[in-house]
């Protein structure tokens, strides 16, 4: 789940333009020379894409009748331009679309199913559920590219010099926080108030936002209202960070906790790199990664997020095995070693999990808290639940909304979403 990815829209939008292919792309492959598939990349234009477009050269240099014409957009811009793209027959072959993204466009038929294609041969080297996570109606529509999850991240040196450890519930991280605070002077604990990271609060409540099985919108039922509760009240309290509202949050959250103003946050490792630039991490192994805490179930659980290689639908046959080819390629074991090295993200195989890339303490610590990933329902609508949270939650944890004003209001923005489930 990548935060602030920037460009200009006037720059990305000419890009777009310039090198969109789809089934309307070019006809090489009609005149005997080779086939130029398009292949928009969505990561990190600074830290993580040169990693990608180097193996899409290596890619090229093993297969000579096949050209990658490599274009990084912007994370943030990149669902609704390939929404837009698609419509039109102007989409990429091949997208690295957001896990969240993938039942949303194979609903509208744009991504093509790659059960029994060279771009699966390899399935059962994947984790289980990140495949499931990539399939829609009984049919797979992504090969997963990296993984990631939220973990309890935290300053290993502050926490030593406090006397306290990773805590295991939210009751212990309140503790934790106030001890620290009076030990160190720093505060303990700096919540987000993103509906992204607020996803663990309600999976140690046994629910969600909704119940896709029972189609009934459950973010205002009592295991829900338990849940957001118990987000608020680590908002106030000794040690613990009073909430940010303002639209630079993530970045204050970040930047307070790699200098060593905060102890503990909750994160993902798409930050792995960004953790290490920071003063209070240039000792890596200083870096402690330990699984969300747990709710009252006593059962601890945090979103699964991550990105897919899917295939546009509406390539052409010549477009579409040169792009099986490509997506095999860029997932293969030693591909994701190459990424896992480089960008300091987590592989989606068992089998590229290699003693070097076990090495970074980053990538081991967040191996180790991948057992407690909870993948998302296969719900087109899924991702688009989180919005009203964005909106809402902020206006909560800044006093300008009770919980049950705001929650209601996010109930109210999810029936619009998902029409046919109930209250």
């Amino acid at each position: 789940m990548r935060r602030g990815i920037a460009a200009t829209a006037l720059v990305a939008s000419l890009a777009l333009t310039a090198t969109a292919c789809g089934g309307d792309g070019d006809s090489d492959s009609e005149s005997g020379g080779p086939v130029t598939i398009t292949y928009w990349d969505t990561s990190n234009a600074t830290n993580e894409a040169p990693t990608y477009k180097a193996l899409a050269k290596e890619f090229e240099a093993a297969n000579k009748g096949i050209k990658v014409n490599f274009v990084n957009v912007p994370f943030d811009q990149a669902q609704n331009k390939f929404d837009t793209a698609a419509g039109a027959s102007g989409a990429p072959d091949v997208l690295r679309t957001d896990v969240g993204w993938t039942p949303a466009f194979a609903k509208k038929g744009f991504f093509l199913p790659l059960d029994g294609t060279e771009a699966l041969a390899d399935q059962d080297k994947f984790q289980p559920k990140l495949i499931e996570q990539a399939k829609y109606e009984g049919k797979t529509y992504g090969v997963p590219l990296v993984t990631d999850t939220l973990a309890f991240v935290y300053n290993k040196e502050i926490f030593k010099k406090a006397g306290v450890e990773a805590p295991k519930t939210w009751d212990d991280l309140k503790k934790a926080a106030a001890t620290i605070k009076d030990k160190t002077g720093v505060d303990g604990y700096w919540a987000s108030t993103a509906g992204y990271y607020a996803q663990p609060f309600l999976y140690g409540e046994g629910t969600d936002t909704v119940d896709v099985e029972a189609k009934k919108i459950t973010v205002k039922s009592p295991d829900a209202k338990k849940a957001y509760g118990t987000w608020l009240s680590l908002f106030d309290g000794k040690g613990l960070h009073k909430a940010d509202v303002t639209a630079d949050a993530y970045a204050h959250i970040q930047e307070a906790f790699v200098s060593g103003k905060v102890a503990s946050i909750i994160q993902g490792p798409w930050e792995i790199t960004n953790f290490y630039k920071g003063s209070a991490f240039k000792d890596k192994n200083n870096l402690g990664i330990a699984t969300v805490p747990a709710g009252s179930t006593g059962t601890a659980g945090a979103p699964t997020g991550g990105h897919n290689l899917s295939v546009y639908a509406g390539s052409d046959k010549a477009h579409q095995e040169a792009s099986l080819k490509f997506v095999k390629f860029m997932t293969s074991a030693k591909s994701q070693e190459t990424v896992a090295l480089k960008n300091s993200t987590l592989p989606t195989r068992d089998d590229a999990y290699t003693d070097k890339v076990k090495a970074d303490p980053g990538i081991a610590g967040y191996q180790t808290v991948l057992p407690s990933a909870q993948p998302r329902p296969a719900l087109p609508e899924y991702s688009s639940l989180l919005t009203p949270l964005d909106d809402e939650l902020p206006q909560i944890a800044g006093g300008k909304k009770s919980l049950d004003e705001g929650l209601s209001d996010v109930e109210t923005a999810i029936a619009k979403l998902v029409p046919d489930f109930s209250k």
